[in-house]
């Protein structure tokens, strides 16, 4: 049985921290794909990546081309193409552009890996992937959105700031779209074991939220110039290594829900069981009012996107 083989779509800054990871966890072999006019950036990325395994004792082999050819039968794709947020944008207005580079993504994606799993990252997250899934017409299980688990994980990383204790203890999550509009659940937030509502005060949780759904511009507008690519690359890890190793993870992913939470036909943050098989079920919960009327201004948003794609 030869290695599970992993193509990252996207060479920038997400794309070499998920080469790294990938190559460290050993998940696989390591394709790092990019156009032509980025090619010498990938080959060197990838070149800079082997010479660094003798530090860490992995065997992952790892690539850089511009040519589709390469990713032929690829296991994974991990696709971060298109260009990132500036200050000032947000992910809708970058629709128009990354819109085009998805479709020629998902045919050549297609053509070269039929059977492979997709996670998408590129933004707008919520109308990208719904695009990949509409192009490709790859079956549910194998089309995924990195989105939840990014939410969730700065939501987790600001009550581990707030209260002082383990992130490793915090456990959390933010459902719906992957924007402003997202929805995290601090109902069912804890710190081992301890509802975090007994943690902090209303006031302040609320302010915790409110950041959580700002939390990528607030990296955007630090920057200057590009947006957030270390935790991001590591959410998207987490899934891959969740399908690669058949882990069967509950992490909140943008997943095509047909009835889930009263949604139909969409890609939306849900908790999503990735196992060998991919997107292996959607665990649904009672929500509470507040939280139904949140989720549907969510879906809106979502709706809203999905529609400018016109597909």
């Amino acid at each position: 049985m030869g290695r599970t083989k992993i193509t990252l779509v996207g060479g920038g800054q997400i794309g070499g921290n998920l080469a790294l990871l990938a190559a460290q966890k050993e998940l696989g072999d390591v394709v790092i794909f990019d156009i032509p006019q980025a090619e010498g950036m990938v080959k060197g990325k990838a070149l800079d990546l082997m010479q660094l395994r003798p530090h860490d004792g992995h065997d992952a082999n790892i690539m850089g081309t511009s040519d589709w050819n390469d990713v032929k039968d690829s296991d994974v794709f991990i696709i971060t193409a298109g260009i990132p947020r500036k200050p000032g944008m947000d992910r809708e207005d970058l629709l128009e552009i990354n819109l085009g580079i998805m479709k020629d993504v998902a045919n050549n994606i297609k053509e070269q890996s039929p059977n492979a799993f997709v996670i998408v990252i590129s933004n707008p997250l919520d109308a990208m992937v719904y695009a990949f899934h509409k192009v490709s017409e790859f079956p549910k299980n194998q089309v995924v959105g990195m989105a939840g688990a990014l939410d969730s994980a700065r939501f987790r990383a600001f009550i581990a700031m707030e209260t002082g204790y383990s992130v490793q203890d915090v456990t959390c999550m933010v459902l719906g779209g992957h924007g402003d509009t997202m929805v995290p659940i601090s109902r069912l937030a804890t710190v081992g074991g301890v509802p975090v509502t007994d943690l902090i005060n209303s006031d302040r949780l609320k302010e915790i939220e409110d950041r959580t759904r700002v939390a990528g511009g607030e990296i955007v507008k630090l920057f200057g110039n590009g947006s957030a690519f270390y935790a991001p690359a590591q959410s998207a890890i987490e899934m891959a290594e969740s399908y690669i190793r058949d882990k069967k993870r509950v992490i909140p992913c943008a997943s095509l829900c047909e009835g889930e939470f009263g949604i139909d036909g969409y890609f939306i943050g849900v908790p999503t069981v990735i196992g060998c098989n991919g997107v292996e079920k959607i665990l649904e919960f009672t929500l509470n009012d507040d939280e139904k009327t949140e989720l549907n201004k969510t879906l809106e948003a979502v709706k809203k996107t999905v529609a400018e794609t016109e597909l």
